[in-house]
C-alpha cells in the first residue's frame, strides 16, 4: 500500500480579499517549502472565503473536490453595469431604479434556478487560442464565448436597501456568480453587477472550518501538518 506523508492532503483557507486564489498557492507553497500546491475552484481577487488547498499527492484529488457544489453570499448593486460585471471594471451604464420590494427582487431572482447555458464574461480566466479572456478584454476585443451548461439550487435575497441587495445562491462548478448578477439587472431593466462575493462552502466543506490566510502563513509545519486533512480520509470521501 502507498503510504502518504502528513502533508499529503488538503487545508481550508479563508482567502481574503486582494490576492488572487494563485497567490495564496504560492504563499503556502514558499512558506512552508511543499512542492506540489493547488487549488480547488479559482475566487476572484475581491472575493473573500473558502479556498480549498490541496498539498503534495492532494493535488491528484483536485478535479474531484473543483467539482463539488458551491455556496455564495454576496451583494449586488443595481443601477449600474460594468464591462468585467463586477466593480472591478469600469462603468458601461447608468440607470435610474424603478421602486421595488424585496418580495419582487426576489421574484426576479426566482427565475434563475434549475438548469441553463451561461456564457462567460469577458473577464475571466478561460482560454480563447491559448489566451486568458480577460488579456483581449484588456486590450478591447471581445470574442464569442461557448455558452456553459449550469444549475442554480437557490437564489434568493436576504435584504434590499437601495440600491444594494444582500443575497445567498448556491450552484454547481463553473458558475459565475457576476454573470448572474449582470444578467438580473438586465431583466430589471436597470442593470446591475456584483460589489462583493464570499464563498461559504464547497461540497461538504464550510468556511466555518477555514483558517483565515494570515493564521495558516503563521503556522509552523508541525502545526500545519495537524490542520491537514489526509488524503484517505478526503478519497473516501
Amino acid at each position: 500500500m502507498q503510504e502518504f506523508s502528513a502533508l499529503d492532503g488538503a487545508i481550508l483557507v479563508d482567502k481574503p480579499s486582494g490576492p488572487t486564489s494563485h497567490d495564496v498557492v504560492d504563499a503556502i507553497r514558499r512558506k512552508f517549502g511543499i512542492k506540489k500546491v493547488g487549488h480547488c475552484g479559482t475566487l476572484d481577487p475581491n472575493a473573500t472565503g473558502l479556498l480549498i488547498i490541496v498539498l503534495g499527492r492532494g493535488t491528484k484529488l483536485s478535479e474531484r473536490l473543483m467539482g463539488d457544489d458551491k455556496v455564495y453570499e454576496g451583494t449586488v448593486k443595481f443601477g449600474e453595469s460594468t464591462d468585467s460585471y463586477d466593480s472591478d471594471g469600469e462603468l458601461t451604464g447608468s440607470l435610474p431604479l424603478l421602486p421595488m420590494t424585496l418580495e419582487e427582487l426576489n421574484e426576479a431572482a426566482a427565475k434563475f434556478i434549475g438548469d441553463q447555458m451561461q456564457v462567460p464574461p469577458m473577464v475571466s480566466a478561460i482560454k480563447k487560442g491559448g489566451v486568458p479572456l480577460y488579456k483581449l478584454a484588456r486590450q478591447g476585443i471581445e470574442v464569442e464565448r461557448e455558452p456553459r451548461l449550469i444549475h442554480i439550487y437557490n437564489f434568493r435575497f436576504t435584504d434590499y436597501t437601495e440600491p444594494l441587495g444582500q443575497f445567498r445562491l448556491a450552484c454547481t462548478k463553473g458558475t459565475y456568480v457576476r454573470s448572474v448578477a449582470h444578467d438580473l439587472g438586465q431583466n430589471l431593466g436597470c442593470g446591475a453587477h456584483l460589489t462583493t462575493l464570499r464563498r461559504s462552502a464547497s461540497g461538504k466543506f464550510d468556511v466555518a472550518d477555514a483558517l483565515p490566510l494570515a493564521e495558516v502563513l503563521q503556522l509552523s509545519p508541525v502545526q500545519l501538518e495537524k490542520k491537514v486533512m489526509p488524503f484517505l480520509k478526503l478519497a473516501a470521501g
